[in-house]
């Protein structure tokens, strides 16, 4: 495997820790599996999440290019946008972010964090004209005497996926210090490239358990297609002998809700569940519907009793703080 052997700029406090998750285990009741939480959170960059990873293996491209400027896009709420802010500074490098304002771009949360380090942010209204704008911005920047580093969204390519098949390897160490062997492990999942990462991964340490994404957004025939693709490309890139099929992605679309970015009651309910149960901050984005889908799947009794289960907790807490008034409106039970 060449993963050693890729351009790497640190950035991340690893390993993160995986903690059994006893008070949510109680509160769920007596058919709880073990639960653990890999808490991605923690990974200790600008408020952390699952970007850091990425980033350290497509910022230390970026400079082995001699790169002078990271491009990026996402939503106005972005976790990778914030996140390649952060890392554009302490690589010495300037940050452009192009967000789109389809969800509102209100100066909360993930969008405040992005002012704070100094990014270049352009607003555009939605998704076509962000795709507009990312097309052509390479040549502006080159007329400026800049060299670009163009990340797409979530930072969804070999390189970037390449990091969650290290973390596979990170988390079977722990795993066996542990003595366990969970049957699935949960996340979020969007741009398919944590999620191509993780199939990569699985593959090629030979994990007991299934990787079952949640889906936080649709088609998921599309998304499928796309992490098949994309795992497919990191084997090559790493020199690992796989291929993987559409038909072998696991990925469940059943707590989208509305849409991309909108929350779900369900969602919403898990948040409050962690947050009370562990002290845990999930997000109404990402992983409050990802926990939810856990959720549910443990009450549907797809999980035994006497089995363990893994939660990858892939960060987002910034964007709770725009997204205070849903969470106070949907109600102060905690069930989820």
């Amino acid at each position: 495997m060449h993963l050693a052997c890729l351009p790497r700029f640190p950035l991340t406090t690893l390993p993160t820790p995986l903690q059994r998750a006893r008070n949510l285990e109680a509160a769920v009741g007596p058919d709880a599996p073990r639960i653990y939480l890999k808490r991605d959170d923690l990974t200790g960059l600008a408020f952390g999440g699952n970007k850091a990873r990425k980033l350290e293996y497509l910022v230390g491209d970026a400079l082995a290019s001699g790169a002078t400027v990271l491009v990026t896009e996402g939503a106005a709420q972005s976790n990778h946008a914030r996140m390649t802010a952060a890392a554009a500074r302490l690589a010495g490098l300037k940050a452009l972010l192009i967000l789109d304002a389809r969800h509102g771009a209100e100066i909360a949360g993930n969008l405040l964090l992005d002012h704070l380090l100094g990014a270049e942010v352009r607003i555009v209204p939605g998704a076509a004209e962000r795709a507009a704008l990312m097309a052509r911005i390479g040549d502006e920047l080159r007329a400026a005497g800049e060299r670009p580093y163009v990340i797409p969204t979530g930072g969804s390519v070999p390189l970037g996926a390449a990091a969650y098949v290290a973390m596979v390897a990170e988390m079977t160490l722990q795993l066996l210090a542990l003595g366990e062997a969970p049957r699935r492990l949960y996340f979020a999942s969007s741009s398919q490239g944590t999620q191509a990462g993780l199939v990569v991964g699985a593959s090629a340490f030979s994990a007991p358990y299934g990787v079952r994404g949640v889906a936080v957004e649709r088609p998921v025939d599309a998304l499928k297609a796309e992490c098949a693709r994309l795992a497919n490309e990191t084997a090559q890139l790493l020199g690992i002998d796989a291929s993987f099929t559409a038909g072998k992605i696991a990925l469940d679309d059943r707590h989208v809700g509305a849409g991309y970015g909108v929350p779900t009651e369900e969602g919403l309910a898990a948040i409050r569940l962690l947050a009370r149960t562990e002290a845990v901050f999930l997000d109404p984005v990402y992983s409050g519907k990802a926990m939810a889908g856990m959720l549910a799947d443990i009450r549907a009794g797809e999980i035994a009793p006497d089995e363990a289960v893994v939660f990858l907790h892939t960060g987002g807490g910034p964007s709770l703080f725009a997204f205070g008034t849903d969470l106070l409106e949907s109600g102060d039970g905690i069930d989820a």
